[in-house]
């Protein structure tokens, strides 16, 4: 089971980037009514509609768990949302470990299109310091490197892989996939 979980995660992440940028990309919050094998039948939490979702063989089931700086540790994978603030330096607005498992996706950095002209960078830390009360984490992403100030209370995320036994009726998901001429396939759960 837990090598099957393994194959799984490095499957999704390999497509996950490709997905991403795809007009078929599907992302759906909602609450799951039932799941079994081969679907998963969601309640949206946009308008209550139902839909059912067929589940792809190499399914990646997530959770997100508070985590703190110190957690952040030299070369684990990161994804961190930063504004350029007056000190000409980016400032992580929120950041997130990545499991092995998912090292290098999305790996890079650049702007997020949105009303804050926020840049997110996916990258490997090389190490960090305490500087001013801030943690400061230098970062190297294929192509580049750069530093992330960390002020006090900024959130930190750790996604974890966890077994798809936990999806169930009642728990509240996104699920993430694309659309097929079969209908929408899932490859990402991630339990909220």
């Amino acid at each position: 089971m837990r090598n099957s979980l393994i194959i799984g995660i490095i499957v999704s992440s390999i497509a996950a980037p490709a997905m991403a940028q795809s007009p078929n990309a599907v992302a759906f919050n909602g609450t799951v009514n039932s799941i079994d094998a081969s679907s998963v039948s969601l309640t949206s939490e946009d308008g209550g509609a139902v839909d059912t979702f067929r589940l792809a063989p190499n399914l990646l089931v997530i959770q997100n768990k508070p985590a703190t700086l110190a957690d952040i540790k030299p070369n684990d994978f990161i994804a961190s949302a930063a504004v350029r603030k007056a000190d000409g330096k980016l400032h992580s607005t929120e950041l997130r470990i990545f499991p092995d498992a998912l090292r290098g996706l999305g790996e890079g950095q650049r702007p997020m299109n949105d009303a804050q002209n926020q840049t997110m960078t996916n990258a490997t830390v090389e190490g960090t310091a305490i500087v001013g009360g801030s943690n400061n984490l230098k970062v190297k992403f294929q192509g580049g490197d750069s530093e992330l100030i960390l002020d006090p209370g900024i959130p930190v995320t750790a996604i974890v892989p966890v077994d798809r036994s936990l999806v169930k009726a009642g728990i509240k998901v996104r699920v993430q996939g694309a659309k097929t001429p079969e209908g929408v396939v899932i490859n990402r759960i991630t339990l909220r």
